[in-house]
């Protein structure tokens, strides 16, 4: 299963200050839910952890980023991921790219994920990743602010808003075939 997701969002904060925090892996994957880092390879491979919870079902992901572009003067990154199921179950493949771009002291962050999902999370289709990758978006950019205004942040992910994207992702489904039959 192959999905495209897209995200933009504004900070309050120059855009030297999150280039600093957003380009430091160390730092950022403190603000995505469920991630660590687990050994750092060199300046632009690393090793670590996702787990995330769809419904009642548990993954972890064992994997590898890789950095492919870190381009501090275009304020633009590049970023490879490729994560295998600890149980051996399935795997995923991320590319992100990203861009920041300065507006009258604020920073507008834009980026692009290309997901390849293979294995048990595929089952659920593009829809459900998508609803559930929405919401860990959102968590994570609510834990960047946070990050960046000096508070404490929670990368533990929020299982009422998991829940709530399947349920929604469901009835969105039931709705959505009524609604293509009339």
């Amino acid at each position: 299963m192959n999905t495209t997701i897209e995200k933009q969002f504004e900070l309050e904060e120059p855009i030297a200050k999150v280039w600093a925090s957003l380009s430091d892996p160390n730092e950022i994957v403190t603000c995505v839910p469920g991630a660590s880092i687990t050994q750092q390879i060199d300046d632009t491979n690393y090793k670590g952890e996702v787990v995330t919870k769809f419904g009642p079902m548990k993954v972890k992901y064992d994997g590898d980023i890789e950095i492919l572009e870190m381009d501090a003067e275009n304020h633009h990154m590049k970023l490879k991921g490729r994560g295998l199921d600890s149980k051996g179950k399935g795997s995923a493949d991320m590319i992100m790219n990203g861009k920041l771009e300065e507006a009258d002291g604020k920073t507008k962050v834009h980026f692009t994920m290309e997901i390849s999902i293979v294995g048990m999370l595929a089952q659920f289709g593009s829809r459900l990743i998508k609803d559930v990758s929405d919401q860990l978006l959102n968590q994570f950019v609510g834990n960047f602010r946070s990050k960046l205004a000096g508070e404490e942040v929670d990368n533990t992910m929020s299982a009422g808003s998991m829940m709530g994207s399947m349920v929604k992702s469901k009835l969105g489904g039931i709705f959505g075939s009524k609604d293509k039959d009339a």
